[in-house]
């Protein structure tokens, strides 16, 4: 595919970056938004238009790309009124880079089959800073002619994309890449909390630690709050809450339990609810460190 007109709803920090990134690369541009400021860079920029509706922005675009905060977003983009399936061209694809339920990308995949347009689940790795640059990795999923037709593009926004299988498996592996980081996030700030309040130096702890095999680059984010007081991680509490929440409604739609992150939620939904939900991960650590028997 040469040059497609792609449509875009979601411009935070990430989304936006993918915009301008897209823009630099001479794709013309649909997109919606409700800050100003961020549209007016967008129109800027050249070669953009702004719609009101998700109906609007699908009967313009050849690509549809979704960088948004939940499923259930995603699901009233989709299916509202003015929805992209009302407006959605045969032969258009939907990309999903968001976080999403598996079972619910399967369900919009298939009705979107219906109206004779694609779907690739596309969810991302790295930062706003990558974005910008077209640096993200990229895990990205669905029907095998479909993703090569988007690959181009992707590319162009992707220093690494994977291809994963069926639709769902690149929301799946997300998931599970977010459990397992955020378990480790959680388990070593509160190595920390205990620490202190075992009598431990916290920096000569992490000395130790990171000089075998639980070194990682989570356990240089934690140590950079709970020691040096930089909370340097850039992933909320309250998107690693919902991610773990996906992760296990994920689990249970599979037949299975996931009991580590059970706890894990249960600790991080605890954090949501002292207030620290806005935080960096990281800084459950303060959560942790008032923790009483």
């Amino acid at each position: 595919m040469s040059k497609p007109v792609i449509g875009f709803i979601g411009l935070g920090l990430m989304g936006g970056n993918m915009v301008a990134n897209l823009q630099k690369r001479g794709f013309e541009m649909v997109v919606m938004g409700r800050k100003k400021d961020v549209i007016d860079a967008v129109l800027a920029r050249g070669n953009a238009r702004v719609v009101t509706s998700p109906k609007e922005l699908a009967e313009a675009s050849d690509i549809i790309m979704l960088c948004v905060t939940t499923s259930d977003v995603v699901e009233s983009l989709v299916y509202g009124d003015d929805g992209i399936l009302a407006g959605i061209k045969p032969g258009a694809v939907l990309i999903d880079f968001g976080t999403s339920v598996p079972a619910s990308t399967r369900k919009i995949g298939a009705d979107l089959a219906e109206r004779e347009a694609g779907m690739i689940d596309a969810p991302l790795g790295r930062t706003p800073a990558h974005a910008k640059d077209g640096l993200l990795n990229i895990m990205a999923a669905g029907d095998r002619a479909t993703f090569d037709k988007v690959k181009p593009i992707l590319d162009e926004q992707g220093e690494n994309v994977f291809y994963l299988g069926a639709l769902g498996s690149g929301h799946v592996t997300k998931l599970i890449n977010n459990y397992m980081g955020m378990t480790t996030v959680c388990a070593m700030s509160q190595a920390f909390a205990v620490a202190e309040r075992a009598g431990v130096d916290r920096a000569q702890l992490y000395d130790i630690m990171s000089a075998g095999p639980s070194n990682s680059p989570f356990m240089g984010f934690c140590k950079n709050y709970a020691v040096d007081g930089v909370s340097d991680l850039g992933f909320s509490i309250n998107n690693a809450n919902k991610d773990l929440g996906y992760f296990l409604q994920m689990v249970d739609d599979i037949g299975t339990r996931a009991e580590i992150a059970e706890g894990t939620t249960q600790n991080l939904k605890a954090a949501v609810d002292a207030g620290l939900g806005d935080g960096n991960v990281p800084e459950i650590f303060d959560y942790y460190r008032q923790l009483e028997s």
